[in-house]
């Protein structure tokens, strides 16, 4: 059965009708064209697919469409800087040289993203928890740490000068 839903993507509003129990990730993929997050293994266990939900990192490719009804959904395309340029994580991501196949990066990024807007002084402890189910077959953990430190500090920095003005 089909329902049209209306959904809040990237702060734009979408009117599709689907099925609710369509996975939040086909959405994005199919019937929006937002292909930056990622369908790996279907059943929530790589983070290739993390979208924000209301702020939390979520599997989208488990996570039905009717979850997300009156929500805010992120993607990778979503995810904003202070100034407009690649958000700090991104940024980090580039300096350093975290990619390599680049498969799970925006479900990394996604991840270290909802980690930093909830906690800017993450510990090693903190880091490996909240990214705890992002595998990344290329194994650039310590890199994946270090971006997320580095990212750490300039948001804080961003946040002092808004403080500011």
């Amino acid at each position: 059965m089909l329902d049209m839903i209306a959904l809040n993507i990237n702060n734009k509003m979408y009117s599709i009708e689907i099925a609710p129990s369509t996975p939040i990730l086909w959405v994005l993929r199919e019937q929006i064209g937002l292909t930056g997050t990622k369908f790996g293994c279907g059943i929530s266990l790589c983070g290739a697919c993390t979208v924000h939900l209301d702020g939390q990192p979520i599997r989208s490719c488990v996570m039905p469409l009717s979850a997300a009804i009156d929500k805010k959904i992120t993607t990778i395309e979503g995810i904003e800087s202070v100034d407009g340029l690649l958000h700090p994580v991104q940024q980090a991501w580039l300096d350093e040289q975290i990619p390599q196949c680049g498969y799970c990066q925006s479900g990394q990024i996604m991840s270290a993203v909802a980690l930093l807007n909830a906690n800017q002084n993450p510990t090693d402890d903190d880091i490996n928890t909240a990214m705890q189910g992002n595998i990344c077959r290329c194994g650039t953990y310590n890199r994946i740490r270090a971006g997320i430190k580095k990212a750490a500090v300039v948001m804080k920095m961003d946040s002092k000068k808004q403080e500011n003005g």
